[in-house]
């Protein structure tokens, strides 16, 4: 028996996405175009208000409110690779202020004792937070909980306000400037650059992504994990004990709440997810963060220019935080 004619129906070309849309599936570029974004609705928001955002003065403001978030962000984005937290860094903040303005005590000769006394202590609670994580398996929210909360009653119990003095002389790391540049400001995006490298170009960098991607396949390809979520929380903790000495020097003493009065704990992981890091693990990186970084520096300092409370700050915030998490999660499954 003779078949008729098979019809053949040609499948319809592959729709392929413009060039700039599967760009912007990548999270550090959303990042950078938002902050472009913000940066022009900021300015014109200010300029209707007879202001001018981005003059010397303004770039001043962003550059240097971004220096103390962009530091503690940085060490929160290891963390966060890895798939832990750190809600200590606040207090580790306060804390690092202090003892740098304590050492110094206003003696020039002090400068150099006193830096490598406040990154040592740091690191030291990074180290404990590290061990109580890995070794008696406490869920990383609630070690670095309980640490900030350590930190804090004894801050509470021995200061009530300000205390120390800092020399002149490091006051200059928080006020001067390479024309509207702040030094402090080039320091930290140094710090970034290091811990890009670091993330992407080393063996323990590679270790992070590792851990954070999958522990069991980590384990079982040799990499002592253990080893490596220590690390990333002394150098997290480190990095929150910059913040403290350049927020000493702006300030000229040590306080015991600038670092929970600048709610660097929660604005710093803010900051990693809206540069695209996955609180999972694994995936993102320095880059996106500092991006994140201008943006919320970026906003505060249109928010004062407008003069807003504190509670719309809190709202807008909020929103644009939880906008970028979805747009994220769309994108990545736009491109699967």
């Amino acid at each position: 028996m003779r078949g008729g004619p098979v019809s053949v129906v040609a499948a319809p070309p592959a729709t392929r996405r413009p060039e700039w849309t599967r760009q912007l599936t990548n999270p550090v570029v959303a990042v950078y175009a938002a902050l472009v974004l913000v940066l022009i609705v900021g300015s014109v928001l200010v300029g209707l208000r007879g202001g001018v955002l981005l003059d010397q003065g303004g770039i001043m403001n962003i550059l240097t409110r971004s220096t103390a978030l962009g530091l503690v962000a940085i060490g929160q984005t290891m963390v966060i690779l890895t798939g832990k937290l750190d809600l200590s860094v606040a207090y580790v903040v306060g804390l690092c202020s202090l003892i740098a303005a304590e050492t110094m005590a206003g003696n020039d000769s002090m400068v150099l004792p006193a830096v490598l006394l406040t990154l040592a202590c740091a690191a030291g609670v990074g180290l404990v937070n590290g061990l109580v994580v890995t070794k008696l398996k406490v869920n990383a929210f609630i070690a670095t909980l309980g640490m900030g909360l350590v930190i804090r009653g004894y801050l509470e119990h021995n200061y009530e306000g300000p205390a120390g003095d800092v020399p002149r002389v490091f006051q200059h790391l928080g006020y001067d400037r390479i024309g509207p540049v702040p030094i402090a400001a080039l320091l930290m995006v140094g710090l970034a650059v290091l811990a890009w490298w670091f993330l992407g170009r080393t063996r323990p960098g590679y270790h992070v992504y590792a851990v954070g991607g999958d522990e069991e396949v980590a384990r079982f390809s040799g990499i002592r994990n253990d080893r490596t979520v220590i690390m990333v929380h002394v150098l997290c903790a480190v990095a929150a004990g910059l913040a403290g000495l350049f927020l000493a020097s702006r300030l000229g003493s040590g306080a015991p709440w600038v670092g929970t009065d600048g709610g660097y704990d929660l604005e710093s992981i803010a900051a990693v997810v809206l540069g695209g890091t996955i609180l999972a693990g694994g995936r993102g990186g320095v880059a996106g963060t500092i991006g994140g970084v201008f943006i919320l520096a970026t906003l505060d300092t249109v928010f004062d220019d407008l003069g807003m409370n504190s509670f719309f700050k809190d709202v807008v915030r909020g929103a644009v935080l939880i906008v970028a998490v979805a747009l994220y999660a769309r994108r990545r499954r736009a491109a699967r």
